[in-house]
């Protein structure tokens, strides 16, 4: 933190041995930094509230300590409980907690199949295998699968949330919008590369749920504000005006699509003509620029 660290993340979810009051004890750090602690909160499918308890943890130690919080994937991390944790942020915020969210615009996740997410899970019935997609193969897991590659590790793609419990995550207004993406060796979520572009052609364009500003609000201005306070830099990320740093992103409105796959989850989105980074074109007519590298290291202030 001292050397300039945005903020404290935290996984719950995957460090289940992590004591109630270990938790607390990261707030507090994070309360005298000004840092804002985004956690990944933790719960199980064999507690009858599932991540409930996970929530309410995080929410009572920001109220004690005084810490932003950001709840991520709030969609797939708060599942069934999902509207009642928005309406208890929304509850939060008006009584002065600084409390946030994101969502990103899919019903499956993925993880490492190795992490805690999928301890004691053997026994669990065939069709609970074979809803896991390994996408290095593309195909659908069954026991026997499921335990060799929990040997070897790997990322797997699992259900998490129903199609209407995400919508209502992400036209929420209170939601950003986030990737959460990853890929290694060209394999992984299509998260990665289709979020933004999926958002646009769904909710903007096709169903008319979001604005076309609500949308682009979502992804560019709130998470940079989420940051500001204590990272400076950030006031100058998220807005188009004299000043700002030039992250710009140009796109057809009126084409703008996500191609990305569970199988193939590389492929770049179409309708996205132009992206400069730090004013520099790295994306040109949807094709990225070779050896093109203009991004800076943004940190808080260096204590």
């Amino acid at each position: 933190m001292k050397r300039g660290a945005l903020a404290v993340g935290l996984g719950t979810a995957y460090t289940p041995g992590a004591s109630n009051l270990e938790i607390l004890k990261i707030f507090e750090i994070a309360a005298r930094r000004g840092a804002s602690v985004h956690v990944h909160i933790r719960g199980s499918s064999e507690d009858p509230d599932g991540t409930f308890g996970g929530f309410q943890e995080v929410l009572a130690d920001a109220a004690a300590t005084g810490a932003a919080l950001h709840i991520v994937h709030v969609h797939s991390t708060g599942g069934a409980n999902v509207v009642h944790e928005l309406d208890m942020i929304r509850g939060a915020r008006a009584r002065g907690l600084d409390v946030t969210a994101e969502a990103y615009p899919y019903d499956h996740g993925a993880t490492q199949i190795q992490s805690a997410l999928f301890d004691n899970k053997e026994k669990e019935p065939d069709s609970y295998f074979a809803s896991l997609l390994w996408p290095a193969t593309g195909e659908n897991l069954t026991r026997e699968s499921f335990l060799r590659y929990r040997k070897s590790g790997g990322r797997v793609i699992l259900p998490v949330t129903t199609p209407e419990l995400m919508r209502d995550a992400i036209l929420d207004p209170l939601t950003m919008i986030a990737s959460d993406g990853i890929l290694e060796e060209g394999k992984g979520h299509p998260r990665t590369a289709g979020t933004f572009s999926r958002v646009l052609a769904q909710y903007v364009r096709e169903e008319r749920t979001l604005s076309l500003m609500d949308a682009l609000r979502k992804m560019t201005l709130m998470p940079a504000q989420r940051l500001e306070k204590r990272v400076p830099a950030m006031r100058d990320k998220g807005r188009l005006r004299a000043g700002a740093d030039a992250d710009i992103t140009v796109f057809d409105p009126a084409s703008v699509r996500d191609r990305s796959t569970y199988t193939e989850p590389a492929l770049p989105s179409s309708g996205i003509h132009y992206v400069l980074v730090n004013g520099v074109v790295v994306l040109k007519d949807g094709k990225v620029q070779a050896g093109v590298v203009t991004g800076r290291e943004i940190r808080a202030s260096i204590e």
